[in-house]
């Protein structure tokens, strides 16, 4: 997968099949109560890899998320220039160092307003908000723990579900 960040070519390998699982459960556990309303609030648009598009970056989240009182409907597009809510990445050996120090930044200079980091390798969940357009730590969730994690902490996540093979 190719992303662009400051005119730079960056090019990732296909993730593994742990990233894939974590990130597919956790958009399933996402999905129902916040993009469909099952059982949930609902109030938001919630895509797998959408690709995003601030400036002249071109970044794919590994999933992402608008509050709909920003974007009411999805629009027909390849790629969205409206900046998410909330993005999640999904870590893995070879993409960890690139999504800390190259995407977080261009995250919180776009205003993305949550970001998680999910480590399938460490079973860990990182959670970050932005302040003063730093990104502070609201937690770190280690293991099979059940969180009620920013933005979406009307939801008890089992995190014992993203790690099950």
């Amino acid at each position: 997968m190719g992303e662009v960040i400051g005119g730079e070519l960056y090019v990732s390998p296909r993730p593994t099949s742990l990233q894939v699982r974590a990130a597919s459960r956790l958009g399933s556990e996402l999905g129902g109560p916040f993009d469909r309303g099952r059982g949930g609030p609902g109030g938001w648009i919630l895509l797998d890899k959408p690709e995003l598009n601030p400036g002249q970056d071109i970044l794919v989240a590994d999933l992402a998320g608008w509050r709909r009182e920003r974007m009411p409907e999805l629009p027909e597009v390849a790629a969205f220039t409206l900046t998410p809510d909330w993005v999640c990445e999904v870590l893995s050996p070879c993409s960890v160092a690139f999504d800390r120090a190259r995407k977080m930044p261009v995250y919180a200079r776009e205003g993305v307003k949550h970001l998680w980091l999910v480590s399938p390798e460490l079973r860990l969940l990182e959670v970050y908000r932005l302040q003063n357009g730093r990104w502070s730590v609201l937690g770190a969730h280690v293991g099979t723990v059940t969180v009620h994690a920013e933005p979406f902490e009307a939801l008890a996540l089992e995190l014992g579900a993203l790690w099950e093979r």
